[in-house]
């Protein structure tokens, strides 16, 4: 493994959120989807300076808009408000 890479970061993605990477990956020749992800991300620090933005919460971040609900069913989140 490259001594470089030593850190593993496993996320999860939606079915739309893996279409878009894959689309990303096949559209730029990439060879997996792990240096389509890292392109990724190089671009979108790039863009953004590589400064984060404090008192953002990371459910703000997403490919696709997840609703009012955010990633809970509506039925979810009314059986919280009865507890």
């Amino acid at each position: 493994m490259n001594e470089l890479r030593a850190e593993r970061l496993q996320v999860m993605l939606s079915p739309e959120e893996l279409a878009a990477v894959d689309d990303f990956r096949f559209k730029h020749r990439m060879p997996t989807r792990a240096a389509a992800v890292r392109e990724l991300l190089k671009l979108g620090l790039a863009s953004l300076g590589a400064d984060a933005i404090a008192g953002v919460k990371s459910s703000d971040y997403g490919v696709f808009d997840r609703g009012p609900e955010g990633h809970m069913q509506a039925a979810d989140t009314e059986r919280r408000e009865e507890d």
